[in-house]
């Protein structure tokens, strides 16, 4: 069995990047190696190789910025592997995602029951696989969803969605109930599942930029730039420090006008509208910046292959002003006694709960975990110091708290690299390094202002994407949600749903 010291000498593919090629039976161990070595499971991912399947494990490792692949081939008439989910429930999350999309079954797993497929689809199809084609007539179906069933004296169900009073997309809440309070909550997602990924397939990486702006609308910067990292990687492109300053900034960006939006929700949910209608004042007056910065209200079209463009730098002086705003605006919430008993104890997500169900963003950084790509595999010639959080206790006032910190984080980073970059806005970078039509892999890691991104890419020999993983924050932060809800009651759902604020895009992939 290989040791993770011996992964380093596995075929480098890319930046810092090892590949070992294994076979089913060695999974488990080569999992439970890396896991205990500090390693996390970034992604899994089915693949079609035409006459075989093939499981890609891709894991990370804070700190080193190291990246470790496992590639297992499967016989197509017989795609079985064993299932590591009781190593990870994370790997187990992509385990169900990859036996629906592709039929790679995880034996062992110890919830088979479907992930992404709906009862509607039918029995037998998976859309991943080439010869897939179009959807077949419904006919055999796969029969409603196993929810759990609610027994006892007292005990209800009350289910809400997948169609909502609002402008968010569909999902499915049904909370098992006694009196007011939560026994068990099941989020049923997956209803617009758009088959995004192989949306990708067969397009030149520079004609995709628009699918990965449109991952998650909210998150433009963040997915198009993993996406533009992997592609970067695929073909061993290098990217000028001021490319990776402009684009920093525009991250940050991001960060700033979705960060108060939630507190501005997060306030309305527990009374206090005045506070809302002052952060979308604020949200408004930032989303004209990122119009004026990159010409795109939501900071689309700055980022290309190679380098970064934008039309101007952000006004500094602006920015710290908004920042002396949002922080009176925070100052007012948890000065008020009803808002922040409110957020007080609230859905509590433990420090043990939130490593067990490899949380990430502020999600993580709220239950105390020191959980940040920024830091862990850094882009910028100096990242700066980890930030660290006033409260880590894991409930909705923590989730709170650490969106206003980092508020002050990204104006501060923001301000420093604008006074940096003194007034240059174009960094074109070089394309010629590898060409366009060299065969390869590559990934991207960004921290999102939700969390870690993480995309994979695989080009043919022709240049074109042959396959692209995405990995939302989303996917497994959504989990999470049952858990800190366990025990609350039903009105603590709206602010405890607000801070935790997850994307459906970003997971119906």
């Amino acid at each position: 069995m290989t040791t993770p010291e011996h992964h380093a000498h596995g075929e480098s593919v890319g930046y810092r990047r090892t590949a070992l090629t294994i076979s089913p039976d060695a999974v488990p161990g080569q999992v439970g190696e890396l896991l205990d070595a500090g390693f996390r499971i970034a992604l899994i991912a089915g693949h079609d190789d035409g006459d075989a399947l093939r499981a890609v494990y891709l894991f990370t490792q804070a700190g080193t910025d190291r990246r470790i692949e496992l590639h297992v081939p499967l016989d197509r008439d017989h795609p079985h592997l064993p299932s590591v989910a009781r190593l990870s429930f994370s790997a187990g999350r992509f385990e169900r995602e990859m036996r629906d999309l592709f039929g790679i079954v995880p034996d062992d797993h110890p919830l088979p029951r479907r992930l992404v497929r709906h009862f509607h689809w039918p029995q037998g199809w998976y859309p991943m696989l080439h010869d897939a084609g179009e959807p077949p007539e419904f006919g055999d179906v796969d029969g409603p969803y196993p929810f759990r069933t609610v027994e006892g004296p007292g005990v209800y169900e009350i289910p809400v969605g997948p169609v909502h009073a609002g402008m968010i997309e569909p999902g499915h809440f049904r909370f098992s109930v006694v009196g007011e309070t939560i026994l068990n909550l099941k989020a049923r997602l997956w209803f617009v599942h758009k088959g995004l990924e192989k949306l990708f397939q067969g397009r030149r990486p520079e004609e995709a930029f628009e699918l990965a702006e449109r991952v998650s609308g909210d998150t433009a910067v963040g997915h198009t730039l993993a996406f533009c990292q992997a592609i970067e990687d695929a073909r061993s492109l290098s990217v000028p420090v001021q490319a990776q300053q402009l684009r920093a900034i525009l991250l940050e960006l991001e960060r700033l006008y979705n960060h108060v939006t939630d507190l501005g929700a997060l306030c309305n949910d527990a009374g206090h509208s005045i506070l809302n209608a002052h952060a979308g004042r604020i949200r408004e007056q930032l989303l004209r910046i990122n119009d004026h910065v990159a010409g795109h209200r939501l900071l689309r079209g700055g980022i290309h292959l190679g380098g970064t463009a934008v039309r101007h730098l952000p006004d500094t002086d602006t920015l710290a002003s908004i920042g002396e705003d949002i922080a009176e605006l925070a100052s007012l919430a948890l000065g008020h006694s009803v808002v922040r008993d409110r957020f007080s104890g609230t859905a509590v997500l433990t420090h043990e709960q939130a490593t067990d169900l490899g949380t990430l963003g502020y999600v993580a950084r709220a239950s105390g975990l020191a959980v940040d790509a920024r830091h862990d595999h850094p882009t910028l010639p100096e990242p700066g110091e980890r930030a660290s959080h006033s409260h880590t206790q894991g409930d909705v006032l923590a989730r709170f708290t650490v969106r206003t910190e980092e508020i002050a984080h990204s104006i501060e980073l923001i301000t420093r690299l604008v006074k940096v970059l003194d007034g240059r806005t174009t960094s074109p970078g070089d394309t010629s390094d590898a060409g366009p039509h060299a065969a390869g892999s590559g990934v991207g890691i960004v921290e999102g202002w939700r969390g870690t991104i993480v995309h994979r890419v695989e080009l043919a020999s022709d240049g074109t994407l042959r396959r692209v993983k995405v990995v939302d924050p989303s996917f497994l932060n959504w989990p999470a949600l049952p858990v800190a809800l366990t025990d609350t009651i039903v009105p603590d759902f709206p602010p405890t749903n607000k801070s935790f604020n997850l994307s459906y895009a970003g997971n119906d992939l």
